[in-house]
């Protein structure tokens, strides 16, 4: 079985907030029967134990110790990962307007990510899993078979990131949605680790005007053509 389990390639999925990555990691590993990784709400379930804890999330060294002893796992639920900080479920909490905006400091500190980027390696070192998020490709798994690019407008990303929030029961507008997910966006792709970028022999797919399921089937070709170049390549 991990001999079958190893040849299965590693699919990683980068794009800024909103982009629909997480929707789109989702349903493609459940049509391949991968594990998904939802590797921002790692980040948010970080940044939502520092704000509970009531710390400056400017204090690298205090929120990096508060990391080194907390506990955070994803569990599969169905098409659903539900996200656990220290045995208690948090799923919800964790998307948020508040830690929405918490979460790029707190993904800044350097002992924050090298002990998630350590804890996501370890999950899919091997292989058959889709990880999503801004530094998949680039950082986490350079060596991911299977890399994409999922980007959109950000009007776009915007409305989604209103919706997703107002079907959880948030009561938010649009305006303050954009200006937060605009200055989320310059805080990605500057930041000194980490950085949003487009990962060599990335496959860079639009969603703006395309469906879940229509960038779905994309990203499932891409993985259902390597897999059958791979068979071909061993007879």
């Amino acid at each position: 079985m991990d001999m079958v389990r190893q040849r299965l390639p590693i699919v990683a999925i980068d794009g800024p907030v909103g982009s629909g990555k997480s929707t789109v990691a989702r349903l493609l590993a459940d049509r391949l029967g991968f594990l998904y990784i939802d590797t921002g709400a790692m980040y948010r379930a970080a940044a939502w134990k520092a704000l509970r804890e009531g710390m400056d999330l400017e204090d690298r060294e205090a929120v990096g110790a508060l990391m080194e002893r907390t506990q955070i796992e994803l569990e599969q639920a169905g098409s659903r990962v539900r996200v656990r900080c220290d045995g208690q479920d948090i799923s919800a909490e964790i998307r948020s307007p508040e830690v929405s905006r918490a979460t790029s400091a707190v993904a800044d500190h350097p002992r924050v990510r090298s002990r998630l980027v350590e804890m996501q390696r370890e999950m899919g070192r091997r292989g058959g899993v889709v990880m999503e998020g801004r530094d998949i490709g680039t950082v986490v798994f350079p060596e991911a078979q299977v890399k994409v690019y999922l980007d959109a407008t950000a009007e776009q990303r915007a409305r989604r990131r209103t919706e997703e929030l107002e079907a959880s029961g948030m009561a938010v507008s649009y305006e303050d949605t954009l200006r937060d997910l605009l200055e989320r966006d310059r805080r990605d792709r500057t930041r000194d680790v980490g950085a949003l970028r487009i990962a060599e022999e990335a496959t860079v797919i639009d969603s703006s005007a395309a469906s879940a399921e229509e960038v779905t089937d994309r990203i499932e070709s891409l993985v259902r053509r390597l897999q059958v170049e791979e068979r071909s390549d061993r007879i």
